[in-house]
């Protein structure tokens, strides 16, 4: 169940053009918490599957280790140049760790849809190349807040 969002109500998107948004763009930005509590950022490709945000990390990163350590998360996906195409949707929450890890291909039919989904949105393939180095991470957003500048004009 996510939080409902209480501010800029008037430009965020709806649950249409918020599947849509996930759906087509690539990179997101993952914030972690370091084991001193500093703040860790960090790129990642991703997929969304209607409910949940897929991220397939390297195993051997600081993104995994703080993840290990402290499982809470917020990603931010956002696009546009000018002021009034900013638009955007932040998620937080808390991952969980899917599969096998490193990834090696193994069957696991938890990971079949989502495998597909991000080998054609990430290298236009029809199956996930696995090299044995990355593995899943599945954030079911406990609060989603979004935006999209461009409805500011017609306010």
């Amino acid at each position: 169940m996510t939080t409902t969002q209480r501010r800029g109500r008037k430009i965020m998107m709806t649950p249409e053009e918020l599947d849509e948004f996930l759906t087509t763009q690539r990179t997101c930005r993952v914030a972690t918490v370091s084991a001193d509590g500093a703040p860790h950022l960090s790129a990642l490709w991703f997929a969304w599957d209607g409910t949940s945000l897929w991220l397939y990390s390297i195993t051997r990163s600081k993104r995994w280790s703080d993840l290990r350590r402290d499982p809470r998360i917020a990603v931010v996906v956002d696009a546009g140049d000018e002021y009034g195409e900013l638009r955007g949707v932040e998620l937080s929450g808390t991952v969980e760790f899917v599969g096998e890890a490193p990834r090696t291909g193994e069957p696991c039919p938890e990971l079949g849809a989502v495998e597909r989904l991000f080998a054609q949105k990430n290298f236009g393939l029809s199956e996930m190349p696995h090299d044995g180095r990355h593995a899943w991470l599945r954030l079911t957003p406990e609060s989603i807040k979004s935006w999209d500048f461009r409805k500011l004009a017609a306010l």
